[in-house]
């Protein structure tokens, strides 16, 4: 072998390994090093953004050291890594491992808020199934239980409000569907729902509506005077009960006494008989 050919060899075959390292999906091929030295590097991509790449030499960490103290470490930081790149199933199931691995670590409450804010993150609009949101809802709900003090359950109770508040919308745009079409029962019973379930969503108001809506359409005055009623005490500025003294007005139906001078105690049993 020539001078040039054993200097061109070796080059070539380093330059060969350099492009296997981390091939066009991100993965990484096996070279054998410290584990702190694997680890520096995936934090290193993951300062520059690089998630997926990120989460790949995080998951090296822990293929090459398994039982050191950087592989719990890397499993967390592959599971925030990949939650970053929108990667949630994957986040899921690094954080779901550590929990399982780990359950008595300092660091599970963050694994079971990373749970949570990946299902939160894949709720879909209205218009689609719920099965993600509600998913979303009880991992929410599973931090503020497991861990009430911690900082992760603040963003929960905020989230958990948010998915709730989506729910309802759900219901109601099902509910609208029904009335629209002229399925009365089938709309009462998803906006009584609404206001069973979902009782501190912004979607009351007009749950009290569409329902005083229902019943005047199937000529139950005294249920639809009722639900103004209540409407008009809970929510006397509404426009939503505008809209329904209008409504009733129209209809010939009475509200009866003011609103302002409602015996409370009628208006909880209204509300207890009518939605309980």
């Amino acid at each position: 072998m020539t001078l040039m050919s054993r200097i061109i060899v070796p080059l070539a075959l380093s330059a060969l390994l350099a492009s296997c390292a981390n091939g066009p999906d991100n993965s990484v091929a096996y070279v054998e090093r410290p584990a702190e030295t694997i680890y520096a590097t995936a934090f290193e991509s993951l300062d520059r953004q690089q998630y997926p790449l990120a989460a790949a030499r995080f998951d090296e960490v822990e293929r090459q050291h398994p039982y050191s103290e950087w592989a719990r470490r890397a499993m967390l930081m592959a599971a925030y890594a990949n939650y970053e790149s929108n990667n949630y199933e994957e986040a899921i199931s690094d954080a779901q491992r550590f929990i399982s691995l780990h359950p008595g670590n300092r660091n599970a409450p963050y694994a079971y808020y990373l749970i949570a804010i990946s299902h939160f993150e894949q709720i879909m609009d209205v218009g689609r199934d719920q099965a993600a949101t509600q998913q979303a809802l009880l991992a929410l709900e599973q931090v503020v239980r497991r861990y009430p003090d911690s900082r992760y359950a603040t963003d929960a109770r905020l989230k958990i409000d948010m998915t709730r508040d989506h729910l309802a919308g759900k219901e109601m745009s099902v509910g609208r569907w029904y009335l629209r079409r002229g399925y009365h029962l089938a709309a009462i019973n998803r906006f009584q729902n609404v206001l069973r379930e979902y009782g501190n969503t912004s979607h009351v108001p007009e749950a009290l509506h569409r329902l005083v809506e229902s019943y005047v359409s199937l000529g139950i005055d005294e249920e639809a005077r009722q639900v103004a009623s209540v409407l008009g005490y809970n929510f006397p500025g509404s426009e939503w009960y505008e809209t329904s003294y209008d409504l009733l007005t129209r209809e010939g139906i009475s509200i009866g006494e003011s609103i302002e001078q409602a015996d409370p105690s009628f208006m909880r049993r209204a509300m207890q008989r009518l939605f309980g």
